[in-house]
């Protein structure tokens, strides 16, 4: 189960985040329902190639400073 909960609002600023470092991602990949961040973690796994403790540190870098730049 993942560590953190995501609103729509909140997955936006990630989603804009993880567009910026994997450039070759297209915004149709990152889908998101409200509830399902285990399933959100797979996905992002996969399109990725890395681990699910590297995507569930990244989400949650993202979202301890929301309004910034850097992920």
């Amino acid at each position: 189960m993942a560590n953190f909960t995501l609103t729509p609002e909140t997955w936006k600023k990630v989603k804009i985040k993880f567009l910026r470092k994997y450039r070759d991602l297209a915004q149709e990949e990152l889908s998101f329902v409200p509830g399902q961040e285990d399933l959100l973690v797979q996905q992002l796994m996969s399109l990725v190639k890395r681990d699910q403790a590297y995507i569930e540190f990244t989400i949650r870098k993202a979202l301890a400073d929301p309004e910034g730049n850097r992920l």
